[in-house]
């Protein structure tokens, strides 16, 4: 079987693969349905990860300001 033979079969097999991916509705990646239960338990998983995001930014925010009190207090202390 000669190069050129070759690759004429393998465009074949492609394409039978694929008219029968497409006849038997076989659902390429991203194509699939997606459950209704999956999609509310994804909203849910969404809040719930920003919801702590927002807890996070508050306490970096306090911990930066009990450093920040810290450091002055420190400071007020060496300046006596």
């Amino acid at each position: 079987m000669n190069p050129f033979e070759m690759v004429a079969v393998i465009v074949v097999a492609v394409m039978i693969a694929s008219v029968l991916r497409a006849k038997y509705g076989h659902a390429q990646r991203g194509e699939a349905q997606i459950d209704p239960r999956e999609h509310a338990e994804n909203l849910r998983l969404r809040d719930e990860v920003k919801d702590l995001k927002e807890r996070i930014q508050v306490l970096e925010r306090i911990t930066i300001e009990k450093e920040n009190t810290l450091s002055k207090q420190i400071e007020e202390l060496r300046d006596r």
